[in-house]
């Protein structure tokens, strides 16, 4: 490919903490030019380095430009530029308009609930007039959220309400630019549609705590972005259309809310001011948190047969790569637009329907990130039919009939269980589970009032109880109670059966950290026509505390 035949990415904001990571995944493709651009050059030099050393693909240059004086842009000759310094809450539209007149596509990271709110009345015939493209919010909000939603209600006759939120890990880099932003809006009065109306709450109000796949569950609190308008002109939900953001550690979440009330009770005009020592503070506490961070979309309404479901959207990142989902659709668009497979006219508006949430998502493959889809049937009876939803009818029949919900339930057959001795062994013992060895086993399934379910288990005559009810604040979980213990569990289903995926447990109503907890691997699932099950659980300090396998039928 000769240099002629590569077309120029202008990356402006490429030393940021964003950017950087959006500049790797430019970097792969061998048809741009990247320009690295931003105010200073030293940053610049020193990614650009970074990324020879990383193997790229792509010819890299350095250019220092600053978006206030966007008349330099034309020296560049883009084909894309990219604006992912920000802020830009409060922002005009002049970065924009230059990108267009100097005969680019424009694409950027916005967050702001103005800029992005404004953006087609600023620039849609100014995109048109040249067919150029002038995208806005190509990041985590609003385009992973619209993307999870498209996918989540496909088929839905009627959509009720939608939850969508997110949590950076405490150690995930910090801008100072969006500490800043966070606190233009925190204890502000904001916009949202609750209760089936427009309403106004305060920013970073109404603290609750939301399960995280994949992380636990975590403080939110209402925050101030484009997806509070997208979600609710786009999909016309009948009760709610809410976005959430939180901090991991819980001193600092519910430190903010308090701090919040400074500007509700009007003893401050605004907190930006605070963003510096806030920051701070911040990485001073961060090495009590983790490098783990995710987002979820949350989904209530009726499906195309008209049953009430839920579906759920979760994305988690694992050692620190969590920076790298708010670049990624921003690079899903710009390879788009280099490969001219955008559908329809060029236009201005939100990184929203112009590619779907694969899409979205495949600049992220090979880094350590993980995303999931859950359903769920708030009003069926029986635990799992509600937390599996639709996955659960297409289970084998023998599995269903046990798991259904409507009628008592009694399985007989037999088991090998095995076991370690020590702790692990007087634990068995206490909690009524067999000795190593081949047992007789029955499991007797009580419906109990309220849609939980009792649970017997006898290996040999030894009675083991425990309790089993859908998780009250979590249509995608159950729990299983065994005396003052509680274990939350994930269902996942696949084609012969469902595992029982180990989130979280609590002493009563005290939660435990998940660094102590047992290591639980549980399966239900049909062979040979007949009802199967195999469960191990182990710990870090006595090893395999028991684990049983066996064959029974109804």
């Amino acid at each position: 490919m000769s240099v002629g035949d590569r077309r120029r990415v202008v990356l402006v904001g490429a030393s940021g903490v964003f950017g950087a990571r959006l500049a790797r995944m430019l970097a792969r493709r061998p048809d741009v030019t990247l320009v690295l651009a931003a105010r200073r050059p030293r940053p610049l030099e020193t990614l650009l380095t970074e990324l020879q050393a990383g193997g790229a693909r792509a010819s890299i240059e350095v250019a220092v430009l600053d978006r206030d004086q966007p008349s330099d842009l034309e020296r560049l000759c883009p084909f894309v530029v990219i604006d992912a310094a920000g802020p830009f809450q409060g922002q005009d539209a002049a970065f924009a308009k230059a990108v267009l007149a100097a005969g680019a596509h424009y694409v950027d990271l916005a967050d702001a609930r103005d800029f992005v709110a404004a953006f087609p009345g600023r620039l849609s015939a100014a995109a048109r007039e040249v067919g150029r493209w002038a995208i806005t919010g190509a990041s985590s909000t609003p385009a992973l959220t619209c993307a999870a939603v498209d996918a989540l209600t496909e088929g839905w006759t009627r959509v009720d309400r939608i939850e969508a939120a997110i949590s950076p890990g405490a150690k995930a880099p910090r801008g100072l630019s969006v500490t800043r932003a966070i606190l233009r809006w925190t204890g502000a009065p904001v916009s949202v549609f609750v209760n089936g109306a427009a309403s106004t709450r305060p920013g970073w109000s109404v603290p609750h705590r939301l399960a995280f796949p994949g992380l636990g569950r975590r403080w939110i609190g209402l925050a101030e972005t484009p997806d509070l308008d997208q979600l609710k002109a786009r999909y016309a939900p009948t009760r709610e259309a809410l976005f959430g953001a939180g901090l991991e550690l819980a001193p600092l979440h519910l430190g903010l809310w308090l701090l919040s009330f400074a500007r509700r009770w009007g003893l401050l005009r605004t907190l930006e001011p605070l963003a510096a020592p806030l920051n701070a503070g911040a990485g001073l506490l961060a090495p009590l948190g983790s490098d783990r961070g995710g987002m979820t979309v949350r989904v209530e309404g009726l499906d195309a047969a008209g049953s009430a479901v839920a579906a759920r959207w979760s994305l988690w990142a694992e050692r620190g790569a969590g920076p790298n989902v708010p670049a990624a659709p921003a690079a899903a668009v710009v390879g788009a637009l280099l490969d001219g497979t955008l559908a329809g006219p060029s236009d201005a508006g939100a990184c929203v329907g112009l590619l779907d949430l694969a899409a979205l998502l495949a600049p992220l493959e090979g880094l350590p990130i993980k995303a999931r889809i859950d359903a769920a049937a708030p009003a069926a009876t029986g635990v799992f039919p509600r937390a599996l939803g639709r996955g659960f009818e297409n289970l084998p029949a023998v599995v269903r009939g046990a798991h259904r919900g409507e009628a008592d339930v009694t399985l007989a057959g037999r088991a090998r269980a095995r076991g370690g001795g020590g702790l692990s062994a007087l634990v068995r013992r206490l909690q009524g589970l067999p000795a190593p060895g081949v047992h007789a086993t029955a499991v007797s399934i009580a419906s109990l009032p309220g849609g939980g379910e009792a649970w017997t288990r006898r290996f040999g005559g030894r009675p083991f109880r425990s309790r089993i009810a859908p998780a009250a604040d979590d249509p995608f979980a159950f729990e299983e109670t065994v005396g003052p213990l509680t274990f939350r569990f994930h269902a996942s289903p696949y084609a012969s059966g469902f595992s029982w995926d180990f989130e979280s447990w609590r002493l009563g109503p005290l939660p435990l950290p998940a660094a102590w907890a047992p290591r639980t691997r549980a399966r239900t699932f049909a062979r040979d026509g007949s009802y199967r099950f195999r469960v191990l659980v182990a710990h870090p300090w006595l090893g395999v505390i028991f684990g049983y396998a066996g064959r029974l039928e109804a």
